[in-house]
């Protein structure tokens, strides 16, 4: 996992990135002194981690967030080699630099008085906005992703999998040291809703379906996608399993909308065709964003 890119000094991508980084990290800051931490949670991170030491020692969580990534970056630089370029390190000291200017000027108090859960939606909502950010500038949030990559050089299991045990562990240790179990359920709720949030904001609000249709009258639903709902298509030649029969499967993605009327053109025309429908993530190619947009989009 290299994050290591390199646009042209001063250009529009290189403005971008950093501008990202910055809007990011700012975000994310507000999040931590206004919403997570006025109300003990920790989740994951080394800010997760700050802000258990803020509450038990009163060390600010800037600097504390700050004095952990330096080594654990240091750490990174040893032990996997150079993976973490220029904009993670600017990212990293932004983000402590916001939280300590926001701990000064505004303090500690919770932005939302009195409505944690309220505040743990914000924040995660905050987070996972601010981390997006930083994600689509090609930087990382260091911390505990590079915790997970180190253990991962050591065991075979997959980097997400050990980032999402890490920052359990993280949790953990804020109900150890506040002896609160409200602490690490809204503190797991916000993980949850930030990894949500950073995905909205790196793929983008997409309602586009993914259909494969099986069905003897393949031809008819041929020409229902092409003429009527103006969308294309790949016939795949499958053969099945229990009969040994040829099938034709079609391949094609549709809105929600035209998805509601394939569906009813379906079962009126043959309703015992078989249909799958996933949820398409991103779509790129002809009739949809181009793979180039994409690319000089970011």
């Amino acid at each position: 996992m290299a994050f290591i890119t390199k646009e042209k000094l001063f250009s529009w991508s290189w403005f971008r990135a950093y501008l990202f980084i910055v809007l990011g990290t700012f975000i994310m800051g507000i999040a931590y002194v206004y919403f997570i931490s006025p109300y003990k949670f920790a989740p994951g991170g080394v800010y997760g981690i700050a802000i258990v030491l803020h509450h038990l020692f009163g060390f600010p969580i800037g600097l504390s967030g700050i004095l952990m990534d330096i080594p654990l970056t240091i750490l990174g630089f040893w032990i996997l080699g150079p993976r973490f370029g220029a904009k993670t390190i600017v990212g990293m000291l932004l983000l402590s630099g916001w939280i300590s200017g926001l701990e000064y000027f505004h303090g500690y108090a919770p932005f939302v008085a009195n409505q944690p859960l309220l505040s743990a939606l914000y924040g995660g909502v905050l987070i996972g906005i601010g981390l997006g950010l930083v994600f689509k500038s090609k930087a990382t949030s260091g911390g505990s992703d590079i915790i997970a990559m180190i253990i991962s050089k050591h065991i075979n299991l997959p980097l997400g999998q050990l980032i999402i045990y890490v920052d359990s562990a993280i949790v953990l240790i804020s109900w150890i040291a506040f002896k609160d179990p409200l602490i690490p359920l809204v503190s797991w709720i916000i993980i949850f809703i930030t990894g949500k949030v950073v995905d909205v904001v790196i793929e983008g609000m997409n309602y586009d379906k993914t259909l494969f249709i099986i069905s003897d009258k393949y031809e008819e639903i041929r020409d229902k996608i092409i003429n009527d709902l103006k969308r294309g298509g790949t016939f795949v030649h499958g053969k099945g399993m229990y009969d040994g029969r040829k099938k034709t499967i079609i391949y094609t993605v549709v809105n929600r909308r035209e998805l509601m009327i394939l569906q009813g053109f379906i079962h009126k025309i043959d309703p015992n065709a078989f249909l799958t429908v996933l949820n398409a993530n991103e779509v790129l190619g002809d009739g949809f964003k181009s793979l180039k947009e994409k690319i000089e989009g970011e």
